[in-house]
């Protein structure tokens, strides 16, 4: 198993007294650039480490929002392609289903790997709802974008015999011909995000790495429709653990109530994360009318549960809860190793822990100490697992 380390980059001096919502509508007034400054000084700093310690690492971006200051992903790409040295730098995501530039996307993905040498894995998300204002796109259509922008960008990583044209619904160029080409051979490898069974079992087709996020024991079920996917192509064998990937979130410490503290500031990315305007939460053509139909008959299962079936809110559930969920691996090392081996087991086998195991206001000194203990009492076993 390989483990990520990951941090949405957040501002969290804002979180309180904010006016009702933390995405795209708060002023960029509440933010001191001063203090904005310190806090992406010290997650790089966070990152550093990580690679010091044989963690790989993650990025992504959100726009518009205190709880994520990383708008631009290939920034944080661009700087530790070149001061990391040994991590794997995972973007997940980069939001295909909102860029209007499918070339640029290309350009600057494939020069990230030239400079990593070889170390990028390229994650590409729809987007979440509430940003589609925000990149002044619709939300209509959006799944259509995102396979022909996903199309485009492979074909311009693997050409490499001159210019081609391109013509499709969304996308018109006539003349690519990108430089420097990715300097893994055919191109990076490809990840995905999703809670839908019906895309997981796509992704299972492409066979393409597919990360669950926070879904902690409803998980299993889009694993299985991956599976399914996998087999449609005749392959003849079941996907490795490698294909399976699942974001959670970490808090180990030498001792229990320790860790409990701990995690009490890393759930924090699940309690302000949805806080959005209404207006912004579901942009019509986003959701498929069916699925709005169940929201608006109130069908719409919890987003989690626990192994034997209870329902989980992720929003204001205890700690003890999101543990029971698997949303939370929190503990001693002994208990961290073994919830995460449980969880991992459940689902038939893990590949990737994408591990937030620093969010909101956790300290520095406690992030540093997350993520030393668990690379030197927890990774090791996690490897020979």
């Amino acid at each position: 198993m390989r483990v990520y380390h990951f941090s949405e980059q957040a501002y969290p001096d804002v979180w309180e007294g904010h006016p009702g919502t933390l995405r795209v509508s708060l002023p960029n007034g509440r933010m001191d650039p001063d203090r904005a400054a310190d806090l992406l000084h010290r997650y790089y700093d966070e990152w550093l480490l990580a690679d010091e310690l044989g963690l790989d690492i993650m990025v992504n971006e959100h726009h518009q929002t205190a709880t994520c200051m990383s708008s631009t992903c290939i920034v944080a790409l661009s700087v530790l392609a070149r001061i990391t040295k040994k991590a794997r730098l995972l973007v997940l995501g980069y939001p295909m289903g909102h860029r209007p530039d499918p070339l640029r996307a290309a350009e600057e993905l494939s020069t990230i790997d030239v400079i990593s040498r070889g170390r990028l894995d390229m994650g590409f998300v729809k987007g979440v709802p509430y940003e589609f204002a925000c990149s002044n796109q619709n939300a209509v259509g959006v799944m259509d974008r995102f396979w022909e922008a996903h199309d485009f960008v492979l074909k311009a990583m693997t050409t490499h015999d001159g210019p081609f044209n391109w013509e499709s619904e969304h996308f018109h160029y006539r003349n690519v011909n990108i430089w420097p080409r990715p300097y893994q051979a055919p191109h990076p490898p490809i990840w995905s995000t999703t809670a839908s069974r019906g895309t997981a079992r796509v992704l299972g087709a492409k066979g393409y790495v597919m990360a669950c996020l926070g879904s902690g024991y409803n998980s299993r079920p889009i694993y299985d429709a991956y599976r399914e996917g996998f087999a449609t192509l005749g392959r003849g064998s079941e996907p490795s653990a490698d294909r399976f990937a699942y974001l959670g979130l970490v808090a180990v410490a030498d001792n229990e109530a320790k860790a409990r503290e701990r995690a009490v500031h890393v759930a924090s990315y699940l309690r302000t994360s949805p806080i959005v305007a209404p207006e912004f939460r579901n942009p019509p053509g986003y959701l498929s009318p069916e699925d709005n139909a169940r929201i608006l008959k109130g069908q719409t299962p919890p987003r989690t549960r626990t192994k034997d079936g209870r329902p989980i809110s992720m929003f204001d559930g205890s700690i003890q809860d999101l543990i029971d969920a698997g949303v939370l691996f929190c503990g001693t090392p002994d208990q961290v190793y073994s919830q995460i081996v449980e969880f991992s087991d459940y689902c038939g086998g893990l590949g990737h822990l994408l591990m937030m195991g620093q969010a909101g206001a956790m300290s520095h000194a406690d992030t540093v100490d997350n993520l030393t203990l668990f690379a030197k009492e927890v990774l090791p076993r996690l490897k020979s697992h």
